[in-house]
């Protein structure tokens, strides 16, 4: 029995308020899981003896099993019901947490990072979809400027909250809060999900594609893992070939999801999405956004607390003018910038966040390891500026003008090509930040050594944003999307909350 006709008029539904919510508490718990990690590397490194490569698979494993899963789970919610899925991620995710912060060993840490990944990959896409399912057109506009919000504010909250934790030492257990604080937020989600959250499906019938599933996983795999252990194993010559191999597995992907599309119409990816110039472009964008992120929380990290040896809560202090900045900047772009300049919004966000880098560097080289965080402020503030920019509106400017009957294959993607950015930089952390610094370094050296790292990897971020500016030219002038959702608002009724998602 199909649910599309429980679906109920969420024009007068106050719960769809109460299903945002807890969506979105989901959906921060996932961004936050993301960053918190980093800001308790250290405290994890001494306590477990981990060596680098582990932290590295601690921080890039995780997200390279969420980017792997995330378009499956967008898939499975649409064949099995995007609330059961949900609940399904959230339950899993929550295990997975408690089994993190009782890890007693590096492998066993590992290990419980990549289920975590991979149940959020089964949470997280189902937060675009249920919103798109739950709000009428001339709502989302709101709605996902709400979203950017959370994803800005869960993206540079994560490493307060960890510092906080991890220098309370919870009653001795050092950095495992991180992980255990998910469990009552992983519980309220579950049974506050099976309340308020409507149930929907795709409304035509739908296969998983298998093949797809196991081509994307594998390519995905033969670029990152090469990545994040090549520096520890020398840079072996079977690395360079599995790195040149995935891209032969992504070819076969895309012939093998052109077959599928003709064979019964159930692609993994809706490769037609790619003909629409602002999505590929808004794609490409979310790809090296999400490569310059993840090179510059991780790295920042390392350089605050073993370059300079602050402690994690001076670290995670630190951080705050950026917390804020974003916040700000995330709010002030969706409801006054974005419906005046449209696309020079997000581009200014990349010039303002190169600007902030290129002050960090220059702050960095001065100061060298006698830099105070009141000197960090500045290219903080003017950062986070640029990148609250960014992330808010980018979303919707991507979506602009994908055809409504593809907005949710078009949001899966998203989610996953920013995520398989964000797995990239942090495997690319391994060439332009541990690249630079030499294995046999003195103790006495370690700051300066770790300050140059940082530094020339901060350079390979600029270059990134510069990237970005100019594929921003391909997005629209102006998102169209929520000006012709106002107009049909009226006429939709609820055929456009029917849930239509591809993906």
């Amino acid at each position: 029995m199909s649910s599309q006709s429980a679906v109920p008029d969420t024009a007068s539904d106050r719960r769809r308020w109460i299903a945002l919510a807890i969506v979105m508490t989901a959906a921060f718990m996932d961004l936050v899981d993301v960053t918190i990690v980093n800001i308790a590397i250290p405290s994890m490194e001494r306590d477990l003896g981990a060596s680098f490569g582990a932290i590295q698979w601690i921080t890039a494993g995780y997200a390279l099993a969420f980017a792997a899963g995330l378009i499956t789970g967008g898939r499975l919610g649409d064949i099995y019901g995007r609330k059961r899925l949900f609940l399904i991620g959230i339950s899993g995710f929550t295990l997975a947490s408690a089994l993190c912060g009782f890890a007693a060993n590096e492998e066993m840490l590992v290990a419980s990072r990549l289920l975590q990944g991979a149940t959020a990959a089964m949470m997280v896409p189902q937060v675009l979809a249920i919103i798109h399912v739950t709000f009428p057109a001339h709502e989302r506009g709101k709605v996902f400027g709400m979203f950017g919000a959370i994803i800005g504010l869960g993206a540079v909250s994560g490493p307060l909250l960890g510092a906080l934790l991890t220098q309370w030492n919870l009653f001795g257990l050092e950095w495992r809060p991180i992980f255990l604080i998910n469990l009552p937020v992983g519980i309220a989600g579950l049974i506050l999900g099976r309340k308020y959250i409507t149930e929907s499906r795709a409304p035509k019938a739908l296969k998983l594609d298998l093949v797809g599933v196991a081509l994307v996983t594998l390519g995905l795999l033969m670029l990152i893992y090469p990545l994040t252990r090549g520096r520890e194993l020398g840079w072996p010559l079977w690395g360079h070939l599995c790195m040149a191999g995935s891209l032969i597995v992504f070819a076969a992907f895309v012939m093998y999801e052109k077959y599928k599309t003709r064979k019964d119409g159930s692609p993994l990816v809706e490769l037609s999405l790619f003909k629409v110039k602002s999505f590929a472009a808004g794609i490409a964008v979310q790809l090296t956004f999400g490569i310059a992120c993840g090179i510059f929380f991780l790295v920042w990290t390392l350089y605050m607390q073993i370059g300079l040896g602050w402690s994690p809560l001076r670290a995670g202090l630190t951080g705050v003018p950026f917390s804020i900045a974003v916040s700000a900047a995330a709010g002030m772009s969706v409801q006054k910038l974005v419906p005046r300049f449209g696309r020079k919004v997000l581009q200014a966000g990349a010039v303002t966040m190169a600007t902030g880098l290129l002050l960090y560097i220059w702050e960095a080289g001065r100061y060298g390891t006698g830099i105070q965080s009141w000197q960090m402020a500045l290219p903080l503030v003017v950062m986070g500026v640029g990148m609250g920019l960014i992330v808010a509106p980018l979303t919707d400017a991507v979506l602009s003008d994908v055809p409504r009957e593809h907005s949710g294959s078009a949001s899966g993607l998203i989610n996953t090509t920013m995520q398989m950015g964000n797995a990239l930089g942090l495997g690319l952390v391994s060439v332009v930040f541990f690249g630079s610094i030499d294995d046999r370094i003195a103790p006495s050296a370690v700051g300066k050594a770790f300050g140059d790292a940082f530094q020339n990897s901060l350079w390979w971020v600029v270059a990134v944003l510069v990237a970005i500016f100019v594929v921003m030219f391909a997005l629209p002038a102006r998102p169209k999307q929520h000006v012709e959702g106002a107009a049909d608002a009226g006429a939709e009724g609820p055929v456009d909350r029917e849930p239509v998602l591809a993906n």
